[in-house]
């Protein structure tokens, strides 16, 4: 007998029967997975992880009204925006900073316009894998130094001492190994959870090295409005700011073909790439004006969309409605901002190498030929730019970071004669979003 639970794209359509307990509770469940990531992006910037929370919900609605609830997608903190906040906020301020990204939220709308007028495959014309490769390596090693500051007990940028060396470095490293284990070790949802894992482990021993106070939490509510921030704008910022939302635009294409390679079902037609992109900038654009992070599409639920079999996208309206209950608990929040530096520079430790192990890998599947000069001129400049710290401008106003280096791979990429021009489709970004879920699933 065939199995009529299965549509013609392999998807097991029970998926899409379950009772509204059952779907509340799979929506609990991608929130958990993607808890972890969530609240650590706006603990390192200085953010409220309750307002992270109410903005990754109220994204992913937005993402959802504009695609038409068909792609199962959830939305949150992007680890993209780390160091440009961090920069910004000590530029212009937080308001500033805000403001920047309401206006970096257009860009999705502006890429999401071409898409829409001439076709998904621009975007491979525009930055192909010998672009999006470095600018993605770029970002996890330009953010190593933070992760190794705070794992030894600093801030962020090093200026200052926040707890022992010897603790922290004890502290910090039981949470990596922790955050390691589960992820190589881990069998079914467990291994989705390795941020949450190393969290919990580090804080304990934090607990036990007198890193962990809890006054903070025992004075506050039970329950208050998140610290919304009013955004400012100032051109310096936005102009600095722009150029950042390329390296997510990158991301984002990546996550949809690979949620489409588990569903088996092609979400850069329907309901369109250019749909995506859009919800997706509109979530980064309605965060800002709330002071919350930027949003961009989460690999870790796509994992476990994969593992769970429930395609349904009206789970993700569950996980976003959770999110939004959950911001207004305000012990929680609290009890999060008390999460020490170095269990989080732990964590980091991996998870900022793993985003440059994204890129490099992009670059060894789509098979680039660095012993072609060109490629390795594109390459290699970026890197440099990136890693380096290089900085155009003056002191009022400069470029640097993903900001220069995501604006001179492109140059770079349509400046240079090359013997083969690319093909405008996204042959080549399919094939690399389905081997990651290949691996995934093995």
């Amino acid at each position: 007998m065939p199995d009529n639970s299965l549509s013609k794209s392999g998807v097991d359509q029970n998926s899409f029967n379950q009772p509204t307990w059952r779907n509340a509770l799979a929506g609990l469940q991608m929130l958990f997975v993607a808890f972890g990531a969530l609240v650590l992006m706006p603990l390192i910037t200085g953010l409220d992880p309750s307002v992270a929370l109410f903005t990754a919900g109220i994204g992913t609605l937005i993402f959802q009204f504009i695609t038409k609830q068909q792609v199962p997608i959830f939305l949150a903190s992007s680890f993209v925006f780390i160091a440009p906040i961090a920069y910004s906020v000590q530029t212009w301020g937080v308001a500033a900073a805000m403001g920047s990204l309401f206006v970096s939220g257009l860009v999705y709308v502006a890429i999401a316009t071409m898409v829409a007028v001439r076709g998904a495959g621009f975007l491979h014309r525009l930055m192909p894998p010998v672009v999006t490769g470095p600018i993605i390596m770029v970002i996890g090693l330009g953010l190593a130094p933070i992760a190794v500051n705070m794992a030894m007990g600093k801030t962020g940028d090093g200026a200052a001492e926040l707890f022992p060396y010897m603790d922290s470095l004890i502290v910090s490293m039981s949470a990596l190994l922790t955050t390691l284990l589960v992820a190589t070790l881990g069998k079914g949802i467990m291994r989705l959870l390795p941020i949450m894992a190393g969290v919990l482990v580090g804080y304990i021993m934090a607990s036990i090295m007198g890193m962990v106070s809890t006054e903070a939490v025992a004075s506050s509510e039970w329950f208050a409005i998140p610290n919304f921030i009013t955004p400012e704008f100032n051109i310096a910022a936005i102009l600095f700011m722009l150029p950042v939302a390329i390296a997510p635009a990158i991301e984002h294409v990546g996550d949809i073909l690979a949620i489409g390679s588990v569903t088996g079902k092609d979400y850069t037609k329907k309901p369109g790439l250019h749909r995506t992109l859009l919800g997706d900038g509109v979530a980064t654009s309605t965060a800002a004006l709330l002071g919350g992070p930027p949003n961009t599409t989460y690999s870790e639920v796509t994992g476990a969309v994969m593992l769970t079999k429930m395609f349904n996208p009206r789970i993700m309206i569950w996980a976003a409605c959770f999110a939004i209950i959950l911001a207004f608990v305000a012990k929680f929040g609290i009890a999060l901002q008390t999460i020490p530096a170095p269990v989080m520079g732990g964590i980091l430790i991996l998870l900022f190498g793993s985003i440059a192990g994204v890129g490099m890998n992009i670059l060894v599947k789509a098979q680039v030929d660095l012993a072609d000069q060109r490629n390795l001129v594109i390459v290699s400049t970026t890197l440099v730019f990136g890693i380096g710290g290089m900085a155009i401008g003056n002191a009022d106003f400069s470029l640097q970071g993903i900001s220069l280096c995501g604006l001179v791979a492109i140059a770079m990429n349509l400046l240079l004669p090359q013997t083969k021009l690319d093909d405008e489709s996204l042959e080549q970004e399919q094939a690399i979003a389905k081997d990651a879920i290949d691996h995934k699933r093995s």
